[in-house]
C-alpha cells in the first residue's frame, strides 16, 4: 500500500558517510586513552564561537523569551505567517549575504526560499529541476553526506567530475566535459552541476577562471547550476571568495535565461555555530 520511493531497500544509513561515523564512534582517537584511534575529519561542526553565542543570549534574554522590549512576540511568531518566511527576516537575512559577499552584489528577498537548513534546500532542488534517474554533475572531492542526501529520495545520479591535486583540484573544462560525457555513456540525463564554494572537504575557494568556465559549461549545456555557499561567512585569507552570482554578474548575464538556472544554497549553521 506504499509508494515506490517508500518501499526503496535503501537508507540513509547506507551511505559512507555514516559507515565512517559508525567505526569513528567505536574506536574514537584520544591522545593519552586511544592514540591508536580514529580522529573524525567528516565532521563540519563550528564551536569556536559557542561562548561568544552563549555570552550574548545571557545578555540578550529577550531573544529566548520571546519578548520584544518587554512585550510578548509569542502570537506573532505562533499563528500562521506568509508560507514565504517572515518578510523581516528574509530582509535582514538578504542584506547579511550580501554583506559577506563584501555588498558587491545584492539579493531580493522575494527570491529567498526559506527551509530548514541546506541539506533540506538542496534536496528540495533535485526533485524540482530533475526527474528519478536524472544526474548532476560534482567536482571531486566532494561532501560525502551529498550521497545519502541527494540520491537517497530524489532518485537522481551523482556523477563525478574528477579534479586532480597536481593543479589544486581546480574545475577545469576537461572535466566538466569527462563527467558530461561519461554521464552520456551511462544513458544519464544531466540537469546540472553542483558545486561547494568554499570547498567541503578542502576548504578552497574557487577562483573567478574556474567560475567562468562553469558558467560557460552551464550555458553550452543549457543546464542548471547549484553553488552551496554555506561557509561564504567563514573566508579569512586571500584569494577571497567570489559567489557564482557576482561572477554571473561581471559576465552581464543576468537578462538572459541563465539568471533563473543559478541557485545558490545557504544557511546559517556554519558561519554562526549553529549546529
Amino acid at each position: 500500500m506504499l509508494s515506490s520511493k517508500a518501499m526503496l531497500d535503501g537508507n540513509g544509513e547506507e551511505s559512507p558517510y555514516i559507515q565512517g561515523w559508525k567505526e569513528y564512534e567505536k574506536n574514537a582517537y584520544d591522545d593519552v586513552k586511544n592514540p591508536t584511534g580514529i580522529i573524525q575529519m567528516g565532521l563540519a561542526e563550528n564551536q569556536l564561537s559557542l561562548d561568544l553565542l552563549k555570552t550574548w543570549i545571557e545578555k540578550n534574554q529577550d531573544a529566548t523569551r520571546l519578548t520584544n522590549n518587554g512585550e510578548s512576540v509569542f502570537l506573532d511568531l505562533a499563528l500562521f505567517q506568509d508560507y514565504h518566511g517572515l518578510p523581516a527576516f528574509k530582509n535582514v537575512l538578504a542584506e547579511f549575504m550580501a554583506q559577506i559577499r563584501g555588498n558587491k552584489v545584492s539579493f531580493d528577498p522575494r527570491k529567498l526560499v526559506l527551509m530548514a537548513g541546506a541539506t533540506a534546500a538542496s534536496e528540495t532542488l533535485m526533485f524540482c529541476i530533475a526527474e528519478h534517474g536524472d544526474a548532476f554533475l560534482l567536482p571531486t572531492p566532494y561532501y560525502p553526506g551529498y550521497d545519502r542526501d541527494l540520491k537517497w529520495r530524489t532518485g537522481v545520479e551523482l556523477v563525478p567530475i574528477h579534479c586532480l591535486s597536481s593543479n589544486g583540484f581546480k574545475v577545469t573544462k576537461f572535466a566538466l566535459e569527462e563527467a558530461y560525457q561519461q554521464a552520456k555513456k551511462l544513458s544519464l540525463n544531466v540537469k546540472g552541476v553542483l558545486i561547494t564554494n568554499p570547498s567541503n572537504p578542502l576548504g578552497t575557494t574557487m577562483s573567478h577562471v574556474e567560475l567562468d568556465e562553469l558558467i560557460t559549461f552551464t550555458v553550452a549545456k543549457n543546464i542548471h547550476l547549484i553553488s552551496d555557499e554555506i561557509f561564504s561567512g567563514t573566508v579569512f585569507e586571500n584569494p577571497s571568495f567570489i559567489s557564482i552570482i557576482e561572477a554571473v554578474i561581471d559576465r552581464k548575464l543576468e537578462k538572459t535565461d541563465l539568471w533563473s538556472r543559478v541557485h545558490i544554497v545557504y544557511s546559517l549553521s556554519k558561519d554562526f555555530g549553529l549546529e
